[in-house]
């Protein structure tokens, strides 16, 4: 994008197609929490909001980075897999959306960060699969406590990554899951596990900002680190 170096980086970010209620009103509605766009702001970008509706790939010529957003269940069929019992919140529409977006981005080498179901749609999109009810695995529910509320997850991080550039080997993130990557992608890279084995962040192969992390960064108005490198990376590519 042609710049004369003093703008904001715009950068994408998916967003929910939802059934909503405002005023009188209600109505299905493109919505994201304000936590996203605080985050984008705060690290220097300017955010501009992707509805899961009209997917148009050429979009992402205005942008000079991309978020692809968390949110409900990834649908089982987009991988090959019957749905679990636990799979109950699904939107087939957003998954191939995002599916078109993400294969854009990467076609692009647009810097990409994709938060909880945005690693999960980049496993898919790359040809991997889910596990689609992570405690049937695992053993426990610390990845998604109880309803709206966030769990604490400490992760171990593989030196020589971007994952480790930004955060040493090892840090604490808010995390609410219950799907997590199964079979990696063969493109993807797992940078960083949670103590039961859970993959926590993945980095495509070949692409200098090409990261996902199964946690929420937008979570944590203290640590900006993914969103401000994103912005950073974004900034440095579009400067002349």
């Amino acid at each position: 994008m042609v710049s004369n170096g003093s703008e904001r980086p715009r950068i994408g970010i998916t967003t929910y197609l939802e059934p909503t209620i405002w005023g009188v009103w209600e109505r299905d509605a493109a919505l994201l929490p304000r936590v996203y766009l605080d985050s984008v702001v705060a690290a220097g970008g300017t955010p501009i909001l992707l509805p899961p509706v009209g997917t148009d790939p050429s979009i992402l010529d205005l942008f000079d980075g991309l978020v692809i957003a968390g949110g409900c269940d990834v649908d089982p069929t987009s991988y090959g897999a019957v749905p679990h019992s636990e799979t109950v919140d699904t939107r087939p529409g957003r998954d191939e959306h995002e599916k078109v977006l993400i294969q854009a981005a990467l076609d692009k080498d647009l810097p990409l960060l994709a938060i909880c179901r945005g690693l999960q749609m980049l496993n898919v999109t790359l040809g991997g699969t889910l596990q689609q009810h992570l405690p049937e695995a695992v053993g426990h529910d610390e990845h998604r406590p109880s309803p709206a509320i966030f769990g604490r997850t400490d992760v171990k991080i593989e030196p020589d990554t971007l994952t480790s550039t930004l955060f040493g080997d090892r840090t604490t993130v808010h995390c609410y899951h219950h799907q997590a990557l199964d079979v990696v992608a063969d493109r993807l890279r797992v940078t960083a596990r949670a103590g039961d084995g859970t993959v926590e962040a993945a980095e495509v192969t070949g692409k200098e900002f090409a990261l996902g992390v199964q946690w929420h960064p937008e979570e944590n108005p203290d640590d900006l680190r993914l969103f401000t490198a994103l912005v950073a990376e974004a900034s440095r590519r579009r400067t002349p």
